[in-house]
């Protein structure tokens, strides 16, 4: 099982965040991943802070597809390739209607239907192809070419099962939110396994490394519970039977999160992420626990 390490970006400057990743590949993490939210924009920060390493590759989890047209997000993810020297992990998902709809005032009516549109039109130009793709509601003709690229990994966000299907048959795998090993191996892997058998499963949550689990599960619930009124969020949390992502937490000391990292790798996990969180002192010790771990 690889380790991932997603590094909290908001407020920090590309040195402060070049310092971190640098620290990450001395320790032997296999790959970085960046959020994309409301600050900077993860492709382009991943071409900001990847000069600062040599050999550790990138991904961005996740993309939403709605804002960017296949044919433009092609575009960026290949130019960011060619800048990285070919690292990236490209992580695509729908988002949710809170932000697609409220917030761009975008439609977003049958997602997976919409994403395998989506898929079918980008895999083609990330390979640098002539597309000449008509769907219901993507149209992309043309080619994009970047000297020097090869197609950047393509994961897919999905949680249900109609996504992860699309996801074994149109990318390289999935990345997960709030699922614990009982969900992954019981729903995630064999559901991504009827699809295509061997594909990745990216398993992120929140790891806190604490002499004080209760705390920090209270932590979690005061920044993180809004996530379990979100539909895609609340259907993954009620296949666990858990009421937040709280309750998803990997917290405790040193031996209470290596023994649930091995629950997640008898899972079928090919990659355990962590997303540090918690107290200052408790993400410190959390990122220490992870270069080491490796």
């Amino acid at each position: 099982m690889r380790i991932g390490l997603w590094i909290d970006e908001q407020g920090r400057t590309v040195a402060e965040l070049g310092a971190a990743v640098k620290a990450a590949e001395d320790a032997g993490i296999d790959r970085i991943w960046f959020s994309q939210r409301l600050g900077w924009d993860a492709l382009t920060l991943i071409a900001g802070v990847a000069p600062y390493t040599k050999t550790i590759e990138y991904a961005v989890g996740v993309v939403p597809v709605y804002p960017r047209h296949p044919v433009a997000l092609a575009a960026q993810a290949l130019s960011v390739q060619a800048l990285i020297g070919n690292r990236l992990t490209l992580g695509v998902g729908s988002s949710h209607p809170h932000m697609v709809e409220g917030m761009l005032g975008l439609p977003m009516d049958r997602p997976a239907a919409y994403m395998r549109e989506y898929l079918e039109a980008l895999g083609p130009l990330l390979t640098g192809e002539q597309t000449d793709y008509e769907g219901e509601r993507i149209t992309a003709r043309g080619r994009i070419t970047v000297p020097g690229t090869e197609a950047p990994e393509l994961i897919l966000a999905a949680l249900g099962p109609r996504m992860l299907r699309i996801a074994g048959e149109l990318t390289a795998g999935t990345t997960t939110s709030w699922a614990t090993p009982n969900v992954i191996e019981d729903f995630i892997r064999p559901t991504l396994d009827r699809a295509a058998k061997g594909r990745q499963i990216v398993a992120g949550t929140c790891v806190a490394v604490t002499d004080d689990p209760d705390a920090t599960r209270a932590w979690i619930r005061e920044h993180y519970g809004a996530a379990g009124s979100m539909p895609a969020y609340r259907a993954v949390l009620d296949r666990g039977g858990n009421a937040g992502p709280e309750d998803t937490a990997v917290v405790g000391d040193e031996a209470a999160v290596a023994k649930e990292l091995q629950r997640y790798r008898d899972a079928g996990t090919t990659e355990f992420l962590f997303c540090p969180v918690g107290t200052d002192a408790e993400v410190e010790r959390t990122i220490r626990f992870a270069l080491d771990y490796v």
